[in-house]
């Protein structure tokens, strides 16, 4: 019976002892499987941070280009505020010395009819091409030399 028991221990062992080969292997594996994967995320982490500074780089570069755009934003700002001011003093003046024609135009029609009793000198029905100040710079002329040919033809 003794031999029986010892049989038996030594295959119980036996049996243990291939179950711990084979566990072995299983760990064996799966611990070279973690050893690949972390040399995978080794270089995925080494990618990322690569990555990383390449995208705070091209943040800086944004922030300068933005700093530049809106620098010329605000230049072109000034000159348009700049000019919008030169155009307001130039159709203010402009308008000035339209009024001033105007006056010019209506007191020489009132002499030219106190001197006359002829109806009034009619004025041009369409104003002559170009801009605003040339037309009337035209027509006042145009009006000038029809008033003074009427006062002379009236004189002689």
């Amino acid at each position: 019976m003794s031999s029986l028991l010892s049989v038996t221990a030594d295959l119980l062992v036996a049996i243990l002892l291939v179950a711990t080969i084979v566990s072995s292997l299983r760990l064996s594996r799966r611990i070279s499987g973690l050893k690949a994967d972390e040399a995978a995320m080794r270089a995925t982490i080494a990618e990322l941070l690569g990555a990383t500074e390449r995208a705070e780089r091209a943040v800086g570069g944004l922030r300068a280009a933005l700093a530049d755009c809106d620098r010329d934003l605000a230049e072109r700002m000034d000159m348009a505020h700049r000019q919008t001011q030169e155009l307001t003093r130039a159709t203010a003046a402009g308008e000035k010395v339209m009024g001033s024609l105007e006056r010019v135009f209506d007191s020489t029609r009132r002499a030219l009819n106190a001197q006359t009793s002829v109806r009034p000198v009619p004025v041009a029905e369409e104003p002559p091409a170009g801009s605003g100040l040339d037309a009337a710079l035209a027509a006042a002329q145009a009006l000038a030399e029809r008033s003074a040919r009427r006062i002379e033809s009236r004189a002689a």
